[in-house]
């Protein structure tokens, strides 16, 4: 369910405390950060495992009147950053203007996109909603904007009153998942369930369908689709024989989870089909081999663990990137997800109904507590009526505000000199927002290589490069469509996205060649990236003497796996293109050296 804004409206100027020069209204300042958070949650469900970002520029009139004259928000990592969108549709009306973001922007050395198009349009001033939550990235747009000369405000730290407050909580919510996964090591979770009027999931009989509306269930689609994976316990499977497809006309599909420890599933179940999203069992090691086996042959991927508890499948989750996930499961593993502290946000479907049955169950299970004293209470509750069903939705932790400021890896270091993030003779490398994530696939940097008719094509990403490829030289025109969608795709993942199920629902179409030839073809493309932007260059090459692993728990072939049981060939290629690449320096140097001295 999209997270509900209060329509925009520009206020009188209020009087107000600021720790800064006091800009002309701080009324205007909460009114459009709340606008741009607004802008940022267009795209949540399409930028995970990224921030939602949105930005507005502002300028006077010639009547003294505040105008928006441009806005724009990140579809996903890879695409235009909100701040050139906005800037490009303000034009020079950027000059002397006010660029108002929900987030501070990803400023690195590989990518510094959204603060050079804010610089170099003419803004003047920037106002942030909160600072970036990871540590590598956070303050460094924010030195940067002020090195140039802009005036920067923060909310909270530079900017406060109470329609402050309000814009910052804006800011805090859009962009929850990502402030909660950085703060506590796990993706942010939601517990979400349908009950009856006296708090039963099921009748006795375990007969559940429907109890909510199909409002309800509409926005139980969405909800999905906000979310990088939706989880169910093996009784949910039995029972229920669910799809947990998102059935909203397209875009993202959030993989589908099922915890069981002794894998007592039935053999057919809608979850086996992946043809159009995958399936991950969790379970604990050495369960029913066999069963494990005819899974991995329907397609599903089965991951054991010593212990199957939710906080150990959150945490590996984690490591796998994931920033949001779903419980749609029933009350003994909703009891356990919240004992262990994992469930972070409860959306609760009432429904006019009721069953009665003193044993029909109730959305959570056993929880130990004795006394009413003991109850969790939910904060910032919502309360929404959706057709003739009461939709109640709170947090069990409040959001992470980021406040009191830590210190960025550079702010560290410059009062330690000592301090080095990176002693590490391994480096680790996984996804974009990682210290070393340029080295990954997905990160935005487009390369000029020749697609399926020869012809010079700028690819979006490496990632679109390799997906296409598992197509080229194929004359099925279904291949071609394939094709096409991928050369097209908005960004990395959306490319990932369609190449992957393509695979899955069509193996036939993919080239007879490819298992032999997919490395080559990733080095090639490898190369070209790293070649054409020198900053990737300079960072690969700072990296000599020390192992580079990509550091994906699930994928054995280019990843290094959970514990080490991975072929790292990602890893492998980037540390023999830098060798390559030394190699050529030092050449360079010894012939400058001659040069020099003839």
């Amino acid at each position: 369910m999209a997270f509900t804004f209060a329509p925009l409206k520009l206020p009188s100027p209020l009087i107000c405390r600021a720790n800064s020069t006091s800009p002309p209204s701080l009324a205007f300042d909460a009114a459009y950060i709340k606008r741009a958070a607004e802008l940022a949650d267009k795209s949540a469900g399409f930028t995970a495992p990224h921030p939602n970002s949105g930005c507005v520029v502002a300028n006077t009139a010639s009547d003294g009147r505040q105008l928006v004259v441009g806005e724009g928000y990140l579809y996903a990592q890879g695409t235009a950053p909100a701040e050139l969108q906005a800037v490009e549709a303000a034009g020079e009306r950027c000059r002397g203007a006010t660029a108002y973001l929900n987030m501070e922007p990803n400023h690195s050395l590989e990518d510094q996109t959204a603060v050079s198009a804010l610089i170099q349009a003419g803004i003047t001033r920037v106002v942030i909603g909160i600072r970036h939550p990871l540590q590598h990235l956070r303050g460094k747009a924010i030195s940067a904007f002020r090195s140039e000369g802009l005036m920067v405000d923060v909310l909270g730290e530079d900017l406060q009153c109470k329609s402050i407050e309000d814009a910052l909580k804006s800011c805090l919510l859009v962009n929850a998942p990502l402030l909660y996964r950085a703060a506590c090591q796990v993706p942010f979770s939601v517990l979400k369930y349908a009950m009856t009027l006296d708090g039963k999931i099921a009748a006795s009989s375990g007969h559940a369908s429907w109890i909510s509306n199909r409002l309800s269930r509409t926005q139980v689609f969405e909800l999905r689709g906000r979310s990088d994976a939706v989880i169910v316990g093996g009784n949910t499977v039995r029972r229920d024989n669910p799809r947990l497809t998102a059935r909203h006309g397209g875009g993202h599909m959030p993989q589908r989870i099922v915890m069981s420890k002794s894998l007592d599933l039935p053999d057919v179940a809608n979850l086996w089909d992946v043809t159009e999203v995958s399936t991950l069992v969790a379970t604990q090691r050495g369960a029913k081999r066999s069963f494990q086996k005819y899974l991995a042959s329907k397609g599903v991927e089965v991951v054991e663990f010593e212990i199957l508890t939710p906080k150990v499948l959150m945490e590996y989750l984690y490591d796998r990137g994931c920033l949001s996930v779903l419980w749609e499961c029933g009350g003994t593993l909703a009891a356990s997800a919240i004992s262990s502290g994992i469930i972070h946000k409860v959306h609760a479907f009432i429904a006019p109904k009721i069953i009665g049955g003193k044993n029909a169950p109730s959305p959570v299970g056993e929880l130990g507590m004795v006394e009413m004293s003991q109850a969790l209470e939910l904060i910032d509750v919502h309360y929404e009526q959706v057709g003739s069903d009461m939709l109640v939705s709170g947090f069990l932790h409040p959001v992470p505000d980021l406040m009191p400021v830590i210190p960025s890896i550079d702010e560290t270091s410059a009062i330690d000199p000592s301090f080095s993030p990176y002693e590490s003779s391994i480096i680790f490398f996984y996804k974009t927002w990682d210290p070393y994530g340029a080295f990954s696939n997905f990160s935005p940097h487009p390369i000029q290589m020749p697609d399926e008719n020869g012809d010079n094509y700028s690819w979006p990403s490496v990632e679109h490069y390799y997906q296409a490829h598992k197509f080229v030289g194929l004359d099925d025109p279904i291949a071609k469509t394939y094709l096409e969608a991928i050369k097209n795709a908005k960004s990395p993942e959306e490319a990932a996205r369609i190449g992957r199920r393509a695979q899955r629902q069509r193996p036939d179409l993919v080239r007879s060649d490819w298992e032999s030839a997919k490395i080559s073809v990733m080095y090639k493309a490898l190369k070209c990236k790293f070649s054409t932007h020198p900053c990737l260059k300079s960072t690969l090459l700072s990296t000599v003497g020390s192992v580079l692993v990509e550091a994906s728990p699930h994928d054995l072939f280019w990843g290094g796996g959970r514990d080490g049981e991975g072929l790292n060939y990602l890893g492998r290629l980037l540390m023999q293109l830098r060798s390559e690449f030394s190699a050529e320096s030092a050449s360079n140097s010894q012939q400058q050296e001659a040069s020099a001295t003839a």
